[in-house]
């Protein structure tokens, strides 16, 4: 079973590409939380777990992560990008 991890930092509008932001500044949001990002893999279509005691290697603070499983015929970065448009939607962005 394949797993793909979420980090909050994927989506934050805080972050430069650099310190770990994956979705252009369009799509990034302020301060995202892992409830949103689970939310949103759910309105995607595929599970959502989430991890709330982890650390992203390029941020100090916990935040936690989403595990998302049952993605075996989608790539990381197409994803990413339907999540994070997700995310907008439901902070009405």
């Amino acid at each position: 079973m394949v797993e793909n991890v979420l980090w909050p930092a994927y989506f934050d509008a805080a972050l430069t590409r650099a310190a770990g932001r994956r979705v252009s500044l369009e799509q990034a949001v302020a301060e995202p939380t892992v409830d949103e990002i689970a939310k949103a893999v759910q309105q995607v279509g595929y599970d959502a777990k989430i991890e709330r005691d982890r650390t992203y290697s390029r941020e100090y603070e916990e935040r936690g992560r989403v595990l998302v499983s049952g993605t075996e015929d989608t790539a990381k970065n197409d994803l990413v990008q339907a999540v994070a448009a997700y995310v907008a939607i439901l902070r009405g962005e």
